[in-house]
């Protein structure tokens, strides 16, 4: 079944324009309050410049009227030199405010990055990665303009339309007010546009942020396509996303675009006025025509701040979607917090206890029901069970990915929830199935999570887990490079590395999560003395359909619909007659005999 473009859009945010979310924004400008107030004095200077430009040529027009040539020439240098220092107060305008704004975005981005990365598990696993990249990368872009231009802009602009204004009405007062009276007609058009411009913006927004999501997950998910011949189908998908993107942006962008021709219509129409009236003042009541030039001359520059206000505006309501998007991250708390009175977890032994644990993902189904065990320091335990019994979850809560919904997890008597989280976690290391290899040399992804080990220690745990031999053999060693995910590397050289990166760690809690589920005999052979002396003299919990994985555990538990159904070592747990691991055990002897015979 085709993938609906329904099913892969973000849920349209319907709220008001956020003042907070403004104000937020604005703030990451205040650590550089210095070059927009230095910025702002800059365009003022310019504007005055821009302003007594027109003005001295007025006065040029006036001076060739009466046929008095003696001040023209100083009016024209005059103009010349306004028009140099206007140009370079702009120029240092734009290096002050682009370097103020940049690092202003640069520090939300960082901001949100580190948000994300202090989330709980439950919070990505109802958001895709390819949609919180679009967050972190064109939501942020999107400011970009609004922290560089537009709130400078919006001063600068602002300022000119008053001194324009008081100007124009020096000079002629019943010109001016005539001029403006189209204004009403002008506030009005956009009043009724605005509305529907901010709701074009954020469904265009969220376009965007549905075709980046679906292109992030159809490449993360190439191997599957091309298995499964899905190229057509997904080409299909992808050109129907694109389609709405551009809807969206036509949309959006005709409706900013019918800014410009309103704004031209009452421009004209006042500029008309003036021309009309203009012309019947210098008869009746001696308007000179230097005077009606400036008038007419500064109404032409009346409307180019209002043109840029009308930017400014429309910046603000394609900006306002983004923002919308990036506080609706950041405002996310993440279910596991430290408490206001936590703790540092001290050194601890690695004693586990689950007292009478509840848990469920969501109310609506509980996955741990009740469940009590007590682990001593440096014993290794085994958990097996179906699919979905909640083998996962045991280790997860250990972890603390989550928390208990009853119940207490403790480790050395401590509540998880009473100690810190960092101190918990620098303490522990966890394999997950899918060894995670990050772009980056082999030297460093086994060095990952311990920064300050030599390099004769990141030798040493290779050595010790079997991966220093293939090592070698790479072109340049440990200073080898790999791809984002480890793609050129084997699944089993994969975990190799994440079992040198585990051993360096030296946790005092470890959790193996179907570490060894991807590996071939020859590989997991080679591996398993080493996994022995990775699990000696720490508590281990190995979660494994194998059985040569889990046969040597001090303690193995069947996790059955929520609970702990059978307990105990190999030897007892294979006598009980009905047992669920006895029927394991027996149903892997009959695959391994039927797979020798065939052999």
């Amino acid at each position: 079944m085709a993938i609906t473009i329904r099913q892969l859009d973000d849920e349209v945010i319907e709220r008001p324009f956020n003042k907070g979310q403004f104000l937020r924004v604005l703030a990451y400008l205040k650590p550089y309050k210095k070059n927009i107030i230095i910025s702002v004095l800059l365009m003022l200077v310019a504007t005055v410049c821009t302003l007594g430009n027109t003005y001295l040529m007025s006065r040029a027009v006036g001076q060739l009227q009466k046929k008095d040539f003696s001040m023209v020439p100083y009016l024209l240098v005059g103009m010349a030199l306004m028009g140099v220092i206007a140009s370079l107060c702009t120029k240092h305008r734009i290096r002050l405010m682009d370097s103020a704004g940049r690092r202003g975005i640069a520090q939300l981005r960082e901001d949100l990055f580190k948000h994300i990365q202090d989330m709980s598990f439950s919070f990505f696993d109802t958001r895709s990665a390819g949609k919180l990249l679009v967050r972190v990368i064109n939501d942020v872009n999107s400011l970009n303009d609004l922290f560089s231009n537009g709130i400078i802009n919006v001063i600068i602009e602002s300022l000119t339309l008053v001194l324009l204004l008081v100007i124009m009405l020096a000079v002629n007062l019943r010109l001016t007010l005539i001029a403006m009276c189209i204004l009403p007609v002008l506030g009005f058009g956009i009043f009724k546009l605005k509305r529907t411009m901010r709701k074009r913006w954020q469904l265009h927004s969220i376009k965007n942020s549905t075709m980046n999501g679906y292109l992030h997950e159809t490449l993360t998910g190439m191997r599957v396509t091309q298995s499964f011949v899905r190229e057509d189908e997904n080409s299909e998908t992808f050109k129907n996303v694109g389609r709405d993107v551009k809807k969206a942006w036509f949309s959006a962008t005709n409706m900013a675009n019918a800014f410009w021709p309103m704004l031209d219509t009452t421009g004209n129409i006042g500029t008309v006025l003036v021309y009309i009236f203009g012309v019947k003042f210098m008869q009746s009541s001696g308007l000179s025509l230097a005077n009606l030039l400036l008038i007419i001359w500064y109404l032409g520059k009346f409307w180019e701040p209002l043109n840029a206000l009308s930017d400014f505006y429309n910046n603000i309501l394609t900006a306002a979607a983004s923002m919308e998007r990036i506080f609706e991250i950041m405002d996310t708390q993440s279910d596991i917090q430290d408490k206001a009175d936590a703790q540092e977890l001290p050194p601890i032994s690695g004693h586990v206890t689950f007292d009478n644990v509840t848990f469920g993902y969501n109310s609506e189904k509980t996955v741990l029901k009740n469940v009590n065990f007590d682990i001593k320091p440096g014993m290794t335990v085994a958990l097996v069970g179906p699919t979905g019994a909640g083998k996962s979850t045991v280790v997860n809560l250990i972890s603390r990915f989550y928390d208990v919904t009853g119940g207490r997890v403790l480790i050395d008597g401590h509540d998880l929830r009473d100690v810190k989280l960092l101190s918990l976690r620098r303490q522990m290391s966890v394999m997950m199935q899918e060894s995670f290899i990050f772009s980056g040399t082999i030297m460093e992804n086994i060095r990952y999570g311990r920064l300050d080990a030599t390099d004769e220690e990141v030798i040493e745990a290779a050595k010790t887990v079997y991966a220093h031999e293939f090592i070698m053999k790479l072109e340049k060693g440990y200073q080898t490079e790999v791809n984002e995910r480890g793609s050129t590397l084997s699944q089993g050289q994969r975990q190799l590395i994440s079992f040198a990166r585990a051993l360096l760690n030296d946790p005092k809690i470890l959790i193996l999560d179907e570490a060894t589920s991807s590996i071939d005999t020859h590989t997991e052979m080679l591996i398993q003395k080493a996994i022995d002396v990775l699990l000696r003299g720490r508590t281990s919990f190995v979660i494994a359909h194998r059985l040569s994985t889990i046969r040597n555990a001090d303690l193995i538990m069947v996790v059955r619909d929520g609970n702990i159904t059978e307990r105990g070592t190999h030897e007892e747990l294979i006598k009980l007659p009905g047992g669920h691991y006895r029927a394991l055990c027996e149903a892997q002897y009959r695959f391994m005999t039927a797979d020798d015979g065939a052999a």
